[in-house]
């Protein structure tokens, strides 16, 4: 298919996701003002947010292009463990450790 039938499905998809959230909060007026009590919203409300939403997604997908396949070991087939564990942000030295160490002199 076409890149631009692609984005008028997102659209569309859209619009109905909208018109459903629109639907939505009117039942729930309509419910208000009739004093009944809620249970859950019409499955036709329902199956237009599902079948929107759907319809959304397949457009976004489409629209963005191919996937790439993530590959992390091309970026650590070269690094050895010491070097793919260390994280200098996590050292911490001045830590109540030295404290409760019996070789702990106060004069430094």
């Amino acid at each position: 298919m076409n890149s631009a039938v692609y984005k008028v499905l997102f659209v569309l998809g859209l619009i109905a996701l909208i018109h459903g959230g629109y639907s939505a909060a009117q039942y729930r007026r309509f419910i208000r003002i009739t004093e009944q009590e809620y249970s859950s919203l019409p499955m036709d409300v329902f199956v237009q947010w599902l079948v929107s939403l759907i319809l959304t997604m397949y457009g976004v997908v489409h629209i963005a292009g191919e996937f790439r396949e993530i590959r992390a070991n091309i970026q650590l087939e070269n690094k050895t463990w010491e070097t793919a564990g260390n994280r200098p942000s996590f050292y911490i030295f001045s830590h109540r450790g030295r404290n409760l160490s019996p070789n702990y002199n106060t004069s430094d």
